[in-house]
């Protein structure tokens, strides 16, 4: 399990390589117009966001464990398969995380539990 601090320097990397990013973009653009730059800012606003939400989704996976499900298929205890990448769609955009995977060898059924 991460560290407090380690969670704040992984944020911090990616607030400051979007922070450098900005800066960048501004010494390129000669004078942006209002678009230009609310386009800008609202596409740092989504990966912060979106890492942020993975950062926390990702927390949540180590504090509450999920046990082996039921397949839903037979009702049997479905194997943990380890962690896998998984992307999905949220309210802040596209976040890809690690969870637990598991898998039904009787009914060949793998699934991502909620939790």
């Amino acid at each position: 399990m991460k560290s407090r601090a380690m969670r704040k320097a992984e944020l911090m990397a990616v607030a400051e390589q979007e922070i450098e990013g900005l800066l960048e973009w501004m010494e390129a653009e000669e004078s942006p117009d209002l678009e230009q730059i609310e386009e800008e800012v609202l596409r740092i606003r989504k990966r912060l966001g979106e890492e942020m939400t993975r950062e926390v989704i990702e927390n949540q996976a180590t504090v509450y464990p999920v046990y082996a499900p039921k397949c839903p298929q037979c009702g049997k205890r479905m194997g943990d398969k380890g962690k896998k990448e998984k992307e999905i769609s949220s309210k802040v955009g596209e976040v890809k995380l690690k969870r637990a995977y598991y898998y039904c060898d009787q009914c060949r059924t793998g699934l991502f539990p909620p939790r």
